[in-house]
């Protein structure tokens, strides 16, 4: 017993065991294959259901505006200095950021850039771009000492967390170009390297020892007159506005994710932005006609003016807005990114939106590692306890309720800024409702095969088989069918029985049929019933045998030769004098089951099962062991020796019958 209950707990340890194994593979394959596929599209229909800052205006340099004043070639200086003079002396935004890194400038440039570098020194209210680099050459040391002075920010850290960074430098740039520009912000950006997608911006650098801002927050803190930021353990605070949003570190980048903004075709096709986008050439076109002196119609809404082709722009459309400027021209250098909304998303938008998420204090905040644990558990704990109380179909559908509610929450978060994981958690609910599906298999079969096997120590294996066979189809009834039947009885057992303690008793008859047992198998035999000291065994159902009368006499003959041993060992032991009397008939009989639909017993009915047990009783009158029927003879006759004993009144008969005492049988025929 003990043994036993040990084996049923290591099932379920080892059942446990494999689940986990399975569950964490499953694990790190959705995490890196499923999760940032199944993030995006969160995102992305979240995302398009929120409405941009209008007051965050994209002047793009795309490929009408090169096709006009081709913006490519060594004049691109000089076409920048009008865009950034029409801001500055029309326009009057708020302020204006260069998502252009200038980096290809060198200072023997300038005597032919002079208009595009007065005009940079003249805005204090530009942010330009830059680019970290890794290599920080010796002479480098003073231009970076110089940077760091004019355009770091002023950082308090409020954390232990140590910040080390792989950025020792800035990609080159022209000393002359440095020392006129005001305002810088770094424009890198990094996709995610699961699926290449875009999902955070990077708000922060580090090089070196100091903290640079990215070009959108450069433009938030000029914005609002301050340089000041702090860093806690989980978020970068601006004490001055009181935004707070998170960040994760890695290598140098404060990385802290993006809430993209629903999408718009501006123009009237391809590409597409969240926010208003207007071609470089529109405002080159208006410039040149204010250095004229023609004064541009009042535009009456920002949305027309992108659509119309033709439109001189009011410089007061700008007033206190955010400008953003970059470059979108096709070709293998286009600044596209593939983000949650599309393929081939315009960096210039990607820039826009991250200053809208600063701006709003509309950053996305990740549940993090305990409340994704939790849903985890929910899910799975969930899906385990539905499958194993549940049928089939009402377990799938209440699993798919639970889903469907559990969705409807993390839509309902991420609409809010909370992004929880859903993707992982859902296939590791798959995975866990697979698992108990098999395991509830694998359990109900390991406790049909312990009911079969205690029933069966009531019922022939045979007769269980059968039964679990037609399991679909039981009920009352049966069938005619030639069998032969043999009854055992121990001689004197009632007598000796009352002489003996009940444990003794109990011993002797459990050693004697444990020894019958297997022989009674051996020969395709089915014990029916042990009635007392008596067995009554079937052969020919439901075990299928055309020779069941002569298997029944071998076995008949079989025991009797091991009764002989066992009153030998038993003489031995002390133990009464023990013999038995066989009797067998073969007939036809009913054979089914019987009873009540509540409570039936497959057994056999038929005079052929009383004439056996009558004959096998003659055994006391003729001193015999194994006594057969006519019927029976007719099958053995050629195996057997017997001794007829003619006209033997059976009672219960009208008639005298011949029975036969089998001697010896031949096993080998």
């Amino acid at each position: 017993m003990y043994m036993k209950k040990l084996k049923n707990k290591l099932f379920y340890i080892y059942a446990f065991l494999l689940y986990l194994v399975i569950i964490c593979v499953f694990i790190l394959l959705a995490n890196k294959f499923i999760k940032p596929y199944a993030d995006s599209l969160l995102l992305s229909k979240v995302s398009s259901m929120i409405q941009p800052d209008y007051d965050v205006v994209e002047i793009v340099f795309d490929d009408s505006t090169n096709q006009k004043y081709s913006w490519l070639n060594d004049s691109n200086n000089e076409i920048t200095a009008n865009i950034l003079d029409y801001f500055h002396t029309y326009a009057k935004p708020k302020v204006v950021g260069l998502d252009i890194g200038f980096v290809s400038f060198r200072d023997e440039m300038a005597p032919k850039a002079q208009k595009f570098l007065t005009q940079i020194g003249r805005m204090n209210n530009l942010v330009s771009g830059f680019f970290p680099e890794q290599d920080l050459r010796r002479d480098d040391k003073y231009f970076i000492d110089n940077f760091k002075q004019n355009h770091s920010m002023d950082v308090k850290i409020q954390t232990k967390k140590k910040f080390k960074t792989n950025y020792h430098g800035i990609i080159s740039y022209s000393d002359i170009l440095r020392k006129t520009t005001k305002h810088y912000g770094s424009v890198v950006i990094q996709k995610d390297a699961a699926a290449s997608y875009t999902f955070d911006c990077i708000n922060i650098v580090k090089i070196g020892d100091a903290y640079y801002p990215s070009l959108s927050l450069k433009m938030y803190l000029l914005a609002n007159n301050t340089n000041q930021i702090a860093i806690t353990d989980k978020d970068i605070v601006v004490p001055k506005t009181g935004l707070k949003f998170p960040y994760r570190y890695k290598g140098g980048n404060f990385y802290s994710p993006i809430r993209y903004y629903r999408l718009y075709p501006f123009g009237g096709g391809e590409p597409t932005y969240s926010h208003f986008v207007i071609p470089a050439y529109k405002i080159l076109d208006t410039y040149e006609a204010l250095q004229k002196g023609i004064t541009p119609k009042t535009n009456p809404r920002m949305y027309d003016v992108s659509k119309n082709a033709h439109a001189l722009l009011n410089p007061d459309l700008f007033k206190n807005k955010i400008i953003f400027i970059g470059e979108n021209i096709s070709g293998a250098n286009q600044d596209v990114l593939r983000t949650p909304m599309e393929e081939r998303h315009p960096g210039v938008d990607v820039q826009a939106s991250t200053y809208n998420n600063l701006s709003g204090a509309e950053s996305i905040h990740n549940a993090g590692f305990p409340v994704n644990v939790f849903l985890f558990l929910l899910l799975c704990i969930s899906a385990f306890v539905v499958i194993m109380r549940s049928k089939f179909i009402k377990g799938i559908i209440s699993l798919c309720a639970l889903d469907v509610v559990y969705l409807i929450f993390v839509i309902i978060f991420a609409l809010f800024g909370y992004i929880t994981s859903y993707a992982v958690p859902l296939v590791c609910q798959f995975v866990t409702a697979a698992f108990a599906y098999t395991f509830k298999f694998i359990n109900e079969n390991r406790n049909k095969e312990q009911i079969k096997n205690a029933m069966g120590k009531y019922l022939s294996q045979d007769v269980m088989k059968n039964v679990v066979k037609n399991i679909d189809n039981l009920g009352l009834g049966g069938k005619r069918t030639v069998v032969t039947v043999l009854f055992s009885d121990i001689r004197g057992f009632t007598s000796m029985s009352e002489k003996m303690q009940a444990v003794d008793v109990s011993k002797i008859l459990n050693e004697y049929f444990a020894e019958m047992e297997p022989i009674i198998t051996k020969y395709n035999g089915i014990i029916n019933k042990f009635i007392g000291d008596a067995i009554m065994v079937i052969f020919g159902e439901p075990i299928q045998d055309i020779n069941h009368p002569q298997n029944a006499v071998k076995c008949a003959y079989e025991m009797l030769k091991k009764v002989e041993y066992l009153r030998e060992k038993w003489l031995f032991e002390g133990r009464p004098k023990f013999e038995i009397g066989i009797g067998i008939n073969t007939g036809e009989v009913f054979i089914g089951n019987i009873g009540t639909e509540n409570r039936m017993e497959y057994t056999v009915i038929g005079d052929t099962v009383n004439l056996a047990s009558r004959i096998e009783s003659y055994n006391k009158v003729y001193k015999t062991n194994l006594l057969v029927s006519a019927s029976t003879y007719n099958y053995i006759s050629d195996i057997a020796d017997v001794i007829k004993i003619k006209e033997v009144q059976i009672r219960g008969k009208s008639k005298k019958m011949d029975i036969y005492e089998v001697l010896r049988i031949d096993l080998d025929k």
